[in-house]
């Protein structure tokens, strides 16, 4: 399968070729320029089919994900799109974000697409507002029918600056906060003069944004242009009727980017399609030929030019620095620099914080992601120094727990260096297998010869030194040697744990490392024996894996580790073992003893070789290096990697997939290394380190090779595919997956998930707390952080002893093993306050008496802040939520009662009399308001008015709060599938409802229902509940609980005389039918089920908007049951759906909500 590149490059020397040979290349040229008609027919082709699949799974969510935090910042926003086509991407962003555009203009040359762009669009006037794609347009949407032209451009024989008119261009003067170029860069050349003159035009204010999306790479075109971020769809194709002529003259044509006028270029250039395009990849179009388009996104903002601020400040190395990774190689970064002191380090941080652009991180340069398009890379090679440190040495951290020796290396270490420098100390350190890999390896993992020994290498770092990529600053983490500090450098005291554990295997994700300290241990000697059995495929093959697997993992020593190949050698099946005996290294002239027999060893038969080589020789001793296909070891060849978890290697599915994928290897050198594990690695607890992945036999290295000069070709787009398709089939199969090899590529997102183990949800909120601004966005990705587990709103007048009561909390679930913050709602308003007024922040903080001299102007502050941000209230409540991503549970106090989303609630009361007492003796602590008045029911009610009963506080959080974590509502939670494009497509749907087709999972919701009741049964008279989800819940916990069951339906399905009422269609109900078919719906109940007065729950299976829940109560009030008297349990609560703002706006706000689990989304 070609890509779309070598694709135009084959057509256009066809062409030449054939117009030659007809000697036709003369005045009368065979090359015609499309015309409107013949780009809009390619122009379909690429975007339909397989091409549409590159828009919904890449560009809309990309697109949408870029500029969601602009759109979220302002309240109107404008947009110039270059090129939109026959219909804007824009149509199918979120309903949220589309209504942000007020002003929309387009640069599109064609003019059928200009008629068809102007009919999409429509008129809000006459358009119903269902099918208005841009419903907030404050004006009539401005389409120039030309071509967007760069200005100051050379024309095309370089004579000179083209000065495009404003009539050309619309206003010349007109700015935009979005730039999109969304359908590629269509024949703009050099693309980096467009960009610049898109920059130019964007709104003063930062955050604006050109955003690029290009069929091609855009890394050589850019001139030093920095991009904000980028992302990249290698997996995007394009496919076309095979045997459609027509077709195939229309798609080549517009790939090419001309017309021919003979027949016979047309025949050849379609034979061309035929020939290079794959038919293998396109099961649901057989009849298609496929190739490949890999689609790049680079977002850029003002910033983009900064790079020459950086330049004066740090040294800058050949940015066509040539490094090991093939994937690396093939891109070209906007700069590389090389520090050569920490303070240099500092400043790349410092200059990627202020200009909010990402950075990458070079070491030994085995990453495909050290370097990447358009991104400054920090190449750390001049930290280089590797020092030795006896255990008697002074200077170590006192809080270490190691004793023993030491060794510093710095982050510019090759492996190979540290153990030379090492074993000349008699020491060494299991880092691993290859002598070239830098950090990135050891800080993420580092599986070697001495790990079922010793561990892995991230399982002996004992300490580091890391520039924070949240501020700049140096931090010392863990134990690091006084005279190795570097000057400046800063303890972080409470989180120094934190991060030490995520160094420990995730280190590339949370700063960049400068030093690593390692604990060593005593140098060995390697007995290297190897074996090659050749295999006939089938049966006999599956039997020595599961013979060898078995004996290795089972009977070998952890003093012996056995890796095997499983490879091809002139079309036989071979399984290659490497057997690795490691002894104490003998003193000078003493004889090293011949290795002892072993079960492996017998099993085997007798080796091929014997070897006797210290730490450094043991490199060159892997059969890949020397035994296989002649040896890799000359450079000559490229490969690709990535890692699986097994543990029963000869197990038929596994054993079946790997044979499997050695036969179908699409080049002879593509092979399978299986690298022993367990016994030291599998000692340490999957949660001790951020390593998470502990519980394995062998690791299985995927490995695609083909010669160097066969880069980029289809060759090695083959081994590359190959080597994702075995992992996929491996994948449920595996105990999980090495994050090292993993990065922002979206082939890598169902690995990612499963690697690290339990530890990626930890991983995720340490993330937003050490990398906040996503400065290293380009490492191992780790997905959005979930928010805090619970959310619990501690409200209360002033006085009452919220803080206190929150501290006291806090300290209580910190001890149950969970992680819980308090912070203050009105601390961000005092912040900008005190950066506004000048006023001392810290007093504002901790001083009552300070806060009350200010409270006037701080309230008049707020209140003109709010109507210039409608939104503030929410924003200060999202970051004080995403600013404790790493927490498990957050208590926010200081909260007002129109709270965005309130979830959980605990109401601190105490006596006006003990609230006065209080407030008089206490200048700090409660930064609640004076006097709160809720117009909702708080969850739950904390009665303080003892002062200082600890006891009780206690008690309170360990009987109500710890119950929120018990492990039946954990099962609950994951019987809630998520279903994607339901029902539409830029939703997530949660199906609560199908919690009931499970096994056991009504019978666990509804004794969670019962259990988790905050109010007391025997005070409930019935149970409401209302088709059809509150149904299947309500019926099975009323049989339980043994209360009557009063049954709410639409209209017409229950026997007269009833109670009825209006009702708004529920959430989904409102997407499932067109806004022309929404009819006012009606719910009854029967008039005798429920008595005047009567005590009643209502149980449904989902609380999203509230509509009907407020309609259920309106009801219940038609049958004489009051507000006071109804409470409600949901399974599933959506608060971003904001129901509980439409219940206190209908007047049930004193309702008690109870929601078992909460969601977001849909």
């Amino acid at each position: 399968m070609a890509t779309l590149d070598s694709l135009k490059q084959t057509l256009r020397e066809r062409a030449m070729a054939m117009a030659m040979a007809m000697e036709t290349a003369t005045a009368a040229s065979p090359h015609q320029p499309l015309s409107n008609a013949q780009f809009s027919a390619g122009f379909d082709i690429l975007t339909q089919g397989s091409g549409w699949t590159t828009y919904q799974d890449f560009i809309i969510p990309r697109l949408s994900e870029v500029l969601a935090p602009l759109f979220d910042s302002r309240s109107h926003i404008s947009v110039l799109e270059v090129g939109p086509g026959p219909r804007s991407v824009l149509g199918s962003l979120p309903d949220s974000l589309r209504r942000k555009i007020r002003k929309y203009s387009a640069f599109e040359p064609n003019g059928l697409f200009v008629t068809q762009l102007e009919q999409w669009i429509g008129s809000p006037a006459t358009t119903p507002e269902a099918e208005v794609p841009l419903p907030c347009l404050e004006s009539a949407p401005e389409i120039h029918q030309v071509a967007f032209v760069a200005r100051d451009t050379k024309d095309s024989n370089g004579s000179g600056a083209v000065t495009t008119t404003d009539a050309d261009r619309g206003d010349g003067d007109e700015k935009f906060d979005a730039i999109l170029f969304c359908h590629s860069m269509y024949g703009m050349k050099p693309k980096h003069t467009f960009i610049r003159s898109a920059l130019d035009m964007l709104v003063e204010r930062d955050n604006g944004l050109v955003v690029v999306f290009h069929r091609q790479s855009l890394d050589h075109d850019l001139d030093g242009l920095v991009c904000h971020r980028a992302a990249s769809f290698p997996s995007g194709t394009v496919s076309v009727e095979a045997n459609n002529d027509e077709a195939l003259d229309r798609f080549a044509a517009f790939v090419a980017g001309f017309n021919v006028s003979h027949e016979a270029t047309r025949a050849e250039w379609r034979n061309v399609c035929r020939a290079l395009g794959g038919r293998e990849h396109d099961a649901h179009h057989p009849d298609h030929v496929v190739f490949s388009a890999p689609e790049v996104m680079a977002a850029f903002t003002r910033h983009a030019t900064a790079l020459p601020e950086l330049a004066v400040k740090v040294p800058l190395a050949d940015r066509d620095k040539m490094v090991k990774n093939h994937e690396a190689r093939r891109r070209r970064a906007a700069a590389i620099v090389r520090p050569t002191d920490v303070c240099h380090v500092q400043e790349c941080v410092r200059w990627a914080l202020e200009h909010g652009v990402g950075l990458t991180v070079l070491g030994g340069g085995h990453s495909g992601h050290c370097l990447w398009p358009n991104v400054v890379a920090v190449d750390m090679g001049a930290f280089d120094d590797v020092c030795v440190l006896a255990a008697t040495a002074g200077g170590q951290q006192s809080d270490s727990d190691y004793c023993g020796p030491l060794i510093l290396a710095g982050a510019g270490c090759k492996t190979g260096d540290i153990v030379g420098k090492a074993m000349a100390a008699g020491l060494t350190v299991p880092l691993g297998a290859r002598p070239s890999v830098g950090a990135g390896v050891w800080l993420q993992g580092g599986i070697g010869h001495l790990a079922r020994m010793y561990g892995l290498a991230c399982d002996c770092i004992v300490g580091a030194v890391v520039v924070s990529v949240a501020s700049g600053e140096v931090l010392c983490v863990g134990c690091v040697p006084s005279e190795h500090r570097p000057a400046g450098a800063v303890s972080l005291e409470l989180e120094e744990s934190y991060l030490l554990w995520a160094i420990k295997g995730a280190a590339t994700n949370f700063g960049i490392v400068v030093s690593v300290t390692f604990k060593a241990y005593a140098a060995q000697t390697y007995s290297v024996r190897d074996w090659v059995i050749p295999l006939s495929y089938g049966l006999e093959v599956r039997h020595k894996l599961a013979s060898f697997g078995k004996v290795a993992a089972k009977d070998l020593p952890r003093t012996c580790s056995a890796d095997a190949y499983l490879y091809g050698n002139n079309d036989r099946l071979c399984l290659g073992v490497t057997m690795f005996d490691t002894s104490p290294t003998a003193r000078a002239n003493s004889e090293i003893p011949a290795p002892a027999p072993n079960p492996v060893s017998e099993m085997l038969g007798p080796h091929a070789s014997l070897k006797t080589v210290d730490g450094v020789g043991v490199f060159e001793c892997d059969m890949y290096m020397s035994g296989m296909h002649g040896g890799h070891g000359g450079g000559k060849t490229s490969s690709f990697k990535r890692c699986l978890f097994l543990k029963d290697i000869g197990e038929a599915p596994i054993a079946d997939i790997l044979v499997a994928a050695v036969e179908r290897r699409p080049t002879a050198l593509c092979y399978l290394h299986l690298l022993q594990g367990g016994e030291a690695i599998g000692d340490v607890a999957a949660d001790s380190t951020a390593f998470g992945c502990r519980d394995w036999d062998f690791a299985c290295v995927i490995t695609g090779i083909w010669p160097r000069d066969q880069d980029g070709t289809n060759t090695a787009l083959a081994a590359v595919c190959w080597v994702y398709e075995v992992a996929t089939q491996l994948l449920p199969l595996s105990s999980g997956v090495y994050g090292a090899d993993l990065g922002p590529d979206p082939r890598d997102a169902p690995l990612a998930a499963s690697a690290f183990g339990p530890n990626i949800p930890r991983l995720a909120r340490l993330k937003r707390r050490f990398d906040p601004r996503s400065v290293l966005a380009y490492a191992f990705p780790l997905s959005r952080p979930p928010d805090p587990k619970l959310i619990v709103l501690v409200t209360g007048e002033s006085g009452a002893g919220k803080d206190y009561c929150a501290d006291i909390w806090a300290a209580v679930l910190t001890q149950k093993g969970l992680l819980a913050r308090v912070v203050s709602i009105s601390e961000a308003t005092k912040r900008e306050y005190a950066a506004a007024t000048g006023a001392d922040l810290d007093r504002l903080l901790r001083s009552r008496a300070y806060k009350e001299q200010h409270r006037a102007s701080l309230t008049s502050f707020f209140q003109d802040q709010v109507k210039q941000r409608p939104r503030l209230p929410e924003e200060h409540f999202l970051e004080v939520v995403h600013g404790a991503a790493d927490a498990d549970v957050l208590l926010i106090t200081g909260m007002r009662d129109d709270a965005p989303s309130r979830l959980f609630d605990v109401c601190v009361e105490a006596s006006q009399e003990t609230r006065r007492v209080r407030r008089l003796h206490q200048d700090s602590g409660d930064h609640g308001h004076d006097s709160i008045f809720l117009t909702y029911r708080p969850d739950l009610i904390f009665h303080n008015d003892v002062t200082g009963n600890e006891a009780a506080v206690q008690e309170f959080a360990e009987r109500r709060l710890l119950s929120f974590f018990h492990e039946d509502l954990r099962r609950l939670a994951s019987m809630v599938q998520n279903i994607p494009g339901f029902p539409r497509e830029d939703m997530d749907f949660r199906h609560v409802l199908g919690i009931a087709q499970q096994p056991g999972g009504l019978a666990l919701c509804t004794s969670l229902l019962k259990s988790q009741f905050a109010g007391t049964w025997a005070e409930i008279d019935v149970v409401a509940c209302c088709e059809a989800g509150g149904f299947v819940f309500a019926s099975a916990l009323a049989a339980m609980v043994d209360i009557p069951l009063a049954l709410i339906r639409a209209a017409g399905k229950l026997p007269s005389p009833t109670f009825s009422v209006s009702k708004a269609p529920s959430h989904i109900s409102s997407f499932a039918s067109s806004r022309s078919d929404a009819k006012e719906e009606r719910i009854e109940m029967e008039r005798d089920v429920i008595p005047k007065g009567a005590s009643v729950l209502v149980v449904d299976d989902v609380l999203a908007t509230g509509r009907t829940l407020c309609a259920v109560l309106r009801l219940l009030g038609e049958a004489g049951v009051s507000a006071e008297n109804v409470c409600v349990m949901v399974v599933a609560e959506f608060p971003v759906h904001r129901s509980r703002d439409l219940l206190r706006r209908d007047g049930f706000g004193g309702v008690n909500v109870q929601g078992l689990l909460q969601f977001g989304g849909a």
